[in-house]
């Protein structure tokens, strides 16, 4: 098992003091919040009790008006409305609650949508999209989650009589497409005061301002909130802010009245409780993404956007398909790459991996990626063929930035794209080995010890004592998590086997463990490999999440493992730290 640095932060303990003047809660949640920037009484009554009235005003949107303009005036006119989008969660979410409102405030028949594939038009706006448009007498086009960099494309819309309406939420370049309207909280003059929002956050502000303008009820676009907390949750935007009010009202919604497709999902997931933000993540999510990955993404907007829960279902079961047999794929690719891995001492001791296999599918090579990085912790790009070319993904460690690696190996490559973390690219077959090279050169050269080693970030020392039903209840209350406000990470130190922990189905560690006169039960997944540390009944520090585990109807806390070591390591650890 990779060994991982233990990263405890700190707070103001000023600050900590004043606000557990006003909140009366344990020192420790207060210590956390702080640290999340939540500390003052007004602002944790906001992230506690978030309220819809605490959304912005989409209005303070750049080009709202024009938008809502240019809709309204194709209602007057008749005219047909395309709404385009990504074939990702966010895109075909947001292509959902698009449809589904115009569907309601307009013609249903003068409304269509289209996702584009994957594989045979790639990511954004498309050029078989936009001659699908000109060939079905569209006039106007709605873009959700792309768009922002599709200059050329949208002048090639507008040369053929049609209009683009652009909502996206990626950073702008300096040159915008000629569309009629843009909304993107991350235009540089844009007044919105959120900049986070994912883009069916940008398409539900769209949808609220053309709601007002039709003087519809003000709970309208409410109706679409289930599915624009499904795009927060698996767009990994910041769960802050408006993000976060969107994703716990529409949690609530996906809880007591969901939307058909959620609903088919939950059912063919097998989840029987409450949905959590989680359940979104890996439950839902996978399954939407799986159609594009594997097939066609249009099924999962055919499955949103049903009427009847039987309807929504049909295509549910078939994106369920897809679902399994992408895990097949990504199951055996990623055995056969570490295989590669370890049988090549030169791969295994590089600083990065780059690995090729033709037959590998396209759909999957970013989540391996994503898989690899658990055994060996350092950029890694998986490549397979695509037609003539070679196509990858390349996944991140924290801190580095592949984007910038993969932009010095440009001139082997056919095309690139992508951020901080996570990027793609295209290149031919006889330059493999030399991005191979290239890249191991750029990163080696470039890349730091500690960045080659994965970091757990703690957000605070705790004691058994510390941890009971009414602490649980406020960490509860911290939901939905999700970046920048992640579930907290606690470490509990010099805590020992009370002699009833063991290894279950081989991998993982039920632990139960003491400090003091107090038992906590607890379980570690894939740590099977560390329990001779537990068997030493030497002392052992601990980190861990706080649960709560349901059993024949009682429910008592236990501990979600997420790394442990020996006591005396982590004080040795300490002093080495301090004399360096």
């Amino acid at each position: 098992m990779l060994q991982k640095r233990w990263n405890i932060l700190t707070a103001e303990e000023e600050k900590v003091q004043q606000l557990y003047a006003g909140l009366k809660i344990h020192p420790v949640l207060c210590k956390i919040l702080t640290q999340r920037y939540i500390d003052s009484y007004d602002k944790a009554k906001q992230f506690f009790r978030p309220q819809l009235t605490d959304l912005h005003d989409p209005w303070l949107m750049k080009d709202m008006h024009k938008a809502v303009t240019r809709i309204l005036s194709a209602f007057d006119r008749q005219e047909k409305i395309l709404v385009f989008g990504d074939y990702d969660v966010d895109g075909t979410t947001a292509v959902s609650c698009m449809l589904r409102f115009l569907q309601k405030v307009y013609d249903p028949q003068k409304v269509d949508f289209y996702i584009p594939h994957r594989y045979r038009e790639g990511y954004g706006v498309s050029k078989k999209g936009i001659d699908f448009a000109i060939e079905n007498g569209f006039t106007l086009v709605i873009s959700l989650d792309c768009g922002i960099k599709s200059v050329e494309l949208i002048q090639y819309a507008r040369n053929n009589g049609i209009d683009f309406i652009v909502c996206d939420h990626h950073m702008p370049d300096d040159v915008l497409p000629p569309a009629v309207a843009i909304l993107n909280p991350k235009q540089k003059d844009c007044g919105y005061p959120f900049k986070e929002l994912c883009g069916c956050g940008v398409g539900f502000k769209l949808i609220s301002a053309v709601s007002s303008s039709m003087k519809l009820d003000e709970s309208a676009p409410f109706e679409y909130l289930d599915l624009v907390a499904t795009a927060i949750a698996a767009d990994i935007v910041p769960m802050t802010g408006e993000n976060r009010v969107l994703a716990f009202y529409g949690l609530k919604k996906a809880n007591e009245n969901p939307n058909y497709g959620i609903l088919a999902l939950k059912q063919l997931s097998g989840i029987q409780k409450e949905l959590h933000i989680n359940s979104l993540v890996f439950m839902i999510a996978p399954r939407v993404n799986a159609a594009g990955r594997m097939d066609d993404a249009r099924k999962a907007v055919q499955m949103f956007i049903a009427n009847t829960p039987q309807e929504a279902l049909q295509f549910a079961e078939m994106l369920h398909s897809d679902n399994t047999d992408r895990k097949e794929a990504d199951k055996n690719i990623t055995e056969e790459a570490l295989a590669i891995i370890e049988n090549n001492d030169l791969l295994r001791s590089r600083k990065s991996t780059v690995i090729f296999q033709s037959h590998w599918h396209k759909g999957v090579v970013g989540i391996v990626a994503s898989r690899l990085i658990d055994y060996y912790y350092r950029p890694t790009i998986v490549l397979t063929q695509s037609g003539e070319y070679v196509a990858g993904s390349a996944r991140s460690v924290a801190g580095f930035n592949v984007y910038e690696a993969i932009h010095q190996c440009k001139d082997l490559l056919l095309g690139y794209g992508g951020h901080f973390y996570a990027a793609g690219m295209t290149l031919a077959l006889d330059k493999v080995e030399a991005f191979q090279a290239r890249f191991e050169e750029v990163v080696a050269a470039t890349i730091t010890p500690e960045l080659l080693t994965p970091e757990i970030i703690i957000d605070a020392e705790v004691e058994f004592k510390d941890l009971r039903q009414s602490f649980y209840n406020i960490i509860h209350q911290m939901e939905p998590f999700g970046p920048e406000n992640m579930r907290p990470l606690f470490v509990v130190r010099r805590v020992t086997d009370s002699g009833y922990s063991r290894i279950v189905k081989e991998q993982h560690i039920k632990f139960s463990l003491r400090q003091d006169n107090i038992l906590f039960n607890g379980i570690g997944f894939g740590m099977a490999k560390k329990f001779h540390l537990l068997e030493s009944k030497k002392p052992v520090d601990v980190v861990f999440t706080l649960d709560e585990n349901e059993w024949n109807n009682e429910k008592h806390l236990q501990l979600r493992v997420i790394d442990f070591r020996l006591a005396e390591e982590a004080t040795t650890l300490q002093k080495h730290a301090a004399v360096s």
